[in-house]
C-alpha cells in the first residue's frame, strides 16, 4: 500500500491498523466482516470486528467523513442518542497506489436493530406505530438542541427495546446542521421529510410482502406529525390558569418528568390583576428517570426501562419497610439483592438476547402474568426459570457477541428471606 493512512480517532485502538484498508470495502474478506442486520444507506456500509466490539464502516468522501464525525461528537456532548464516532480514515490507496474513498467508523450500538429487522414475518401495526413514536421523540430531542436533521427516516435510525416501547438512535448525521435555535419553518421541513420518507419505507415493505395487510403506510407516517406536535406542545407550550389553580404547576412538571424530561427552569408570570398565571417551561434534554437510576444504582438504562426499574425499587422499599432509610442505601441493597442476582442467573449463552435492563423488565411482566394466571404470588426465582425457558431462550440475539453456555439457573447472592418477594405492579 503506497502512502500513509491518516487516522483521526476518538479512541486509542491500535487494532485499527490491522484492518485491510488497502482494499475497497466491498472487497473485504469474509473473515474481516461481522454479519449483522443493517438498514438502507446511500453509501456502502459494512460491519467489522475491532477488539472486543463491532464497528460500522462507511465509505464516503473525505469532507463528509470528517464533517459527520465532528457532528456525531457534538451530538454526544449534547447527550443526544446517537452512534459513537470512532475514527475517520483518509488517504487510503490500493496496492497499485490508486486512491480509495475515505471512511467513517462508528461503534455498532449493541442490542440495536434497524427497523427492517424488527419483524419476523411482517411488521405488525403496533410495532410500526411504536417505531414512528420513538422517531418522533428523537426528532423532538434533536430540535430542542437546535439540530436540523434534513434526512429523517427509519433507515437512518437504530432502535433499541425500551420496556415494551422502542428508543430511537440517530445513525446518519451527514445532512444535519446545528443552529442556536430552529425556526418553525425548519422544524416543519424536517417533519415533512420524515412523513414522506417513512411512508416510502413502509410502502417498500408492503411491496415486498413484509407489512401487515391492515397497516396503512400513509396513515402510520402521518402519525409522526401527530406524535411530534403533541410532545412539542407539552415540552415547550405556555399554559395559563387561574391563580387558585397553582397545583397545575406541579402537575405540569410531573407530566414532563413522566415523559422523561427534566425542567431547567420555569418562567411564571401573573397578569396585572394577579388572578391569571402563565407558565412556560424551559426543558432540559430527556433522561429524568435514567439519570435518577444512574445516580442511585450506577445502572445505565433506557428511559422507560429506568422508570420500570425505579418502580420495582420503590415497591421493594415499601414492601420491606425501608421508606425512612437513606434512598441510596436502599437502592444499593435492591441492586445487590434483586437486580444483580437475576442478571447473574441468566445462562451465558442467552445473555446476548437482550440487554440486562430489558431482561429485568420482561421478567417483571412475566411474573405478573404468571401470578394472575395461577392466582398466587409467584416467587421471583420460579418466574425467572419460566421466563428463561419459555421466552428468552426462543428470542433471536440482539447483541453482537454471545458468550459460551452454562447450564443451571439459580439466584446467587440473593439473601432475602422472602423468596417470594412480591412485586406490586
Amino acid at each position: 500500500m503506497s502512502g500513509a493512512l491518516n487516522i483521526t480517532s476518538a479512541i486509542v485502538e491500535p487494532a485499527l491498523l490491522d484492518l485491510p484498508w488497502s482494499l475497497p470495502l466491498e472487497s473485504w474478506p469474509d473473515d474481516a466482516i461481522a454479519t449483522l442486520p443493517k438498514g438502507i444507506s446511500r453509501h456502502l456500509v459494512r460491519f467489522a470486528h475491532l477488539g472486543g466490539y463491532v464497528i460500522a464502516i462507511k465509505e464516503t468522501s473525505d469532507e463528509f467523513a470528517r464533517r459527520e464525525y465532528d457532528m456525531l461528537r457534538t451530538l454526544q456532548r449534547l447527550e443526544i442518542p446517537c452512534v459513537d464516532p470512532v475514527a475517520v480514515i483518509t488517504n487510503r490507496s490500493d496496492a497499485e497506489g490508486s486512491p480509495l474513498d475515505s471512511v467513517l467508523i462508528t461503534r455498532h450500538l449493541k442490542f440495536s436493530l434497524p427497523y427492517r429487522a424488527l419483524y419476523s414475518q411482517s411488521l405488525r401495526p403496533d410495532t410500526a406505530t411504536r417505531l414512528v413514536d420513538a422517531l418522533a421523540v428523537l426528532l423532538v430531542r434533536l430540535h430542542i438542541v437546535g439540530f436540523f436533521w434534513g434526512d429523517v427516516s427509519l433507515s437512518n435510525t437504530l432502535f433499541r427495546r425500551d420496556a415494551g416501547a422502542f428508543a430511537a438512535y440517530l445513525v446518519d448525521a451527514e445532512t444535519g446542521q446545528l443552529y442556536d435555535r430552529l425556526s418553525n419553518g425548519q422544524r416543519e421541513n424536517d417533519l415533512e421529510i420524515a412523513r414522506v420518507n417513512i411512508a416510502g419505507e413502509l410502502l417498500d415493505l408492503q411491496a415486498g410482502g413484509r407489512l401487515d395487510e391492515v397497516v396503512d403506510p400513509v396513515e402510520v407516517s402521518n402519525g409522526i406529525v401527530a406524535s411530534y406536535r403533541s410532545l412539542w406542545k407539552e415540552l415547550t407550550g405556555a399554559e395559563e390558569f387561574d391563580q387558585a389553580e397553582r397545583w397545575r404547576i406541579n402537575r405540569r412538571v410531573e407530566r414532563l418528568n413522566h415523559l422523561g424530561f427534566d425542567i431547567e427552569e420555569l418562567a411564571i408570570k401573573t397578569d396585572e390583576t394577579g388572578t391569571q398565571v402563565r407558565i412556560q417551561p424551559k426543558v432540559v434534554d430527556a433522561g429524568h428517570h435514567s439519570r435518577r437510576l444512574l445516580r442511585l444504582t450506577g445502572l445505565d438504562a433506557q428511559e422507560n426501562q429506568a422508570r420500570r426499574l425505579l418502580n420495582d425499587l420503590d415497591s421493594y422499599t415499601v414492601t420491606f419497610g425501608k421508606k425512612d432509610q437513606d434512598e441510596e442505601m436502599v437502592a444499593h441493597e435492591w441492586l445487590a439483592q434483586v437486580f444483580e442476582p437475576v442478571i447473574r442467573a441468566i445462562p451465558k449463552d442467552l445473555r446476548g438476547k437482550l440487554e440486562p435492563a430489558e431482561v429485568f423488565h420482561q421478567l417483571l411482566d412475566h411474573r405478573w402474568y404468571m401470578s394472575q394466571n395461577e392466582g398466587r404470588d409467584v416467587p421471583l426465582a420460579e418466574a425467572l426459570n419460566s421466563y428463561v425457558e419459555t421466552i428468552l431462550r426462543h428470542r433471536r440475539d440482539e447483541a453482537t457477541v454471545i458468550a459460551p453456555p452454562t447450564e443451571s439457573i439459580t439466584l446467587p447472592g440473593a439473601i432475602l428471606d422472602e423468596d417470594d418477594w412480591r412485586l406490586k405492579v
